[in-house]
């Protein structure tokens, strides 16, 4: 595979169709419903199909061919996914750009994945585009959802195009995604997804996830990351998207009641947040039919209390930008409080992937037993891009090493210990930061929690912990300690615990273990990628 083309060559007899055809079907055939909200933008799939239509010709008109790489830094609204699926039509290679990300974060993507072509909010991220443009010489279309100076303006141009003609122009086997990794170490890399990985994630999430019978998805995190993976099962069902501009308790429990949302998508750190807002008490949010969790490891305590207020709604999902969102689920029915030990796991692997266990000897391990998950299968990435090294060492043994180390049950449901990379070693014993933490967690006065492993003269690393108290909970470091004692042991207690108001979080929503490892290690060789 030549990681900086793609293209791994298929079969053309066996090849799926392109995101583009999918999207183009899903737009006849739901025409009159529905699509997209951002609170001023309304749009059926029929308007939707103008508007996508409209941009081609704009985009067409500015030099933008098949071929180009393109890049989007906006808020969630609509614009945005019809700048997507023509990006996806028009055969460009599209990265999205996580809008809270770091300037020098968002100038190596665009400068690593050879971006000619950035569509930007101005209203939000119009100084920030010109900081990019200026550090990355390549770059040269700066289209801008509203006026900019030295930007060509889509949506003025959107006004007086006549609409291209909605057909697929893009290669199957050539790279259509090139999506980064959270970098929480160093660079991130960019895993490279022809239509053929993105497709199959889109058909897992359409059939191994419980849908309501009428989709109204709330999307409250950033539509360029999982939020957005999620809108092609939205759109391949008929489904409505209603989009906010971020999280906010009041706002989010308002929109459920106002827009009788049936489903949604939440990191473990916002759904705590919901289950401790008072706003969820002032609001009807009973037409909740399935709330998407993942991204991060999950409190089994905090889930639980999850469960007893929205009740078995939740689904889990497991994945990474290498095999996006659909390596396993852990459906409704699994979240069964009479069997907590189900409510730590993330669930049985998707239909059409082989998911096994393997020791550092690419061994399977057995029933029991911890293993780093390995998967194969159409879901997984054709490799990082310009990354030849880091390619083959991830798919070492011809599987995508995942870096999560899980035991599998007697039934094969999979429940991960932790990142082979976050791994303490205490005194020689092997300690999982996620024991550790839901050990915390399960304390009621503990709100969140994150451990990382500090050098340590005695032990070699000692086992660390940085705690959130509930609003007005008060609890002494030794009870504490005892608390996790009580339920880990001794090799598991942490020896040094500090209070902090909140935890430090990636632009993923997942704790950055390289932040809070900053103050300790001397440099990144215990950061997890």
């Amino acid at each position: 595979m030549d990681t900086v083309s793609g293209g791994c060559a298929v079969d053309p007899l066996h090849q799926m169709a392109s995101v583009g055809r999918q999207a183009l079907t899903n737009l006849t055939r739901f025409a009159d419903r529905p699509a997209i909200c951002d609170g001023s933008t309304s749009l059926s799939y029929r308007q939707l199909g103008d508007m996508t239509a409209r941009l081609i010709s704009v985009l067409k008109q500015a030099g933008l061919r098949r071929g180009n790489a393109l890049a989007i830094l906006a808020g969630n609204r609509a614009e945005v996914l019809a700048a997507m699926l023509a990006a996806n039509l028009m055969g460009m290679r599209y990265t999205p750009l996580h809008p809270l990300a770091a300037l020098e974060d968002q100038r190596f993507i665009i400068a690593d994945a050879e971006i000619d072509s950035l569509i930007v909010d101005p209203q939000k991220f119009g100084a920030r585009a010109l900081e990019i443009r200026a550090g990355v010489p390549h770059l040269r279309h700066l289209l801008t959802l509203g006026p900019l100076s030295g930007g060509v303006d889509l949506l003025e141009g959107m006004r007086h195009a006549r609409p291209a003609p909605l057909i697929d122009e893009s290669d199957p086997q050539a790279p259509a995604f090139v999506i980064y990794t959270g970098g929480t170490t160093g660079k991130s890399k960019g895993a490279l997804h022809t239509h053929r990985s993105i497709q199959t994630a889109t058909l897992l999430m359409a059939c191994e996830w419980e849908w309501p019978s009428e989709i109204r998805f709330l999307a409250a995190t950033p539509i360029s990351h999982a939020a957005g993976g999620m809108l092609r099962p939205v759109m391949y069902r008929g489904g409505y998207t209603r989009l906010l501009h971020g999280f906010d308790p009041e706002v989010f429990c308002r929109t459920i009641q106002e827009e009788r949302i049936t489903c949604t998508l939440l990191v473990p750190t916002i759904l705590y947040a919901l289950i401790d807002s008072p706003a969820r008490h002032r609001y009807d949010l009973s037409s909740l039919q399935m709330i998407v969790y993942g991204a991060a490891p999950m409190s089994p305590d905090r889930l639980r209390q999850a469960i007893e207020v929205f009740g078995p709604i939740f689904v889990q999902l497991y994945g990474q930008t290498e095999a996006p969102q659909c390596i396993a689920t852990l459906r409704k029915a699994d979240h069964d409080l009479t069997r907590p030990e189900r409510l730590v796991s993330c669930g049985l692997p998707s239909a059409g992937l082989d998911v096994r266990l393997f020791d550092s000897n690419m061994k399977e391990v057995p029933v029991g037993s911890p293993g780093e998950i390995c998967v194969r299968g159409p879901l997984v990435m054709e490799g990082y891009w310009k990354r030849p090294e880091a390619t083959a060492e991830v798919f070492h043994g011809g599987w995508l090493h995942t870096g999560d180390v899980a035991v599998r049950d007697n039934e094969g449901y999979l429940t991960i210990v932790d990142r082979t990379k976050d791994l303490i070693i205490t005194g020689g014993v092997n300690v999982y930061p996620r024991e550790v933490e839901d050990a915390l967690m399960s304390h009621p006065a503990v709100a969140s929690a994150a451990v990382i492993g500090i050098p340590d003269p005695k032990w070699g690393e000692a086992v660390m912990a940085f705690v959130v108290l509930q609003k007005g909970a008060a609890v002494e470091l030794d009870s504490l300690r005892r608390h996790v004692k009580e339920r880990k042991g001794g090799p598991w207690t942490p020896k040094t615990i500090e209070f902090v108001d909140q935890l430090p979080l990636t632009g993923l929503g997942k704790i950055d273990r390289k932040a809070l490892r900053a103050r300790f290690w001397p440099s990144d060789a215990r950061q997890v990628s």
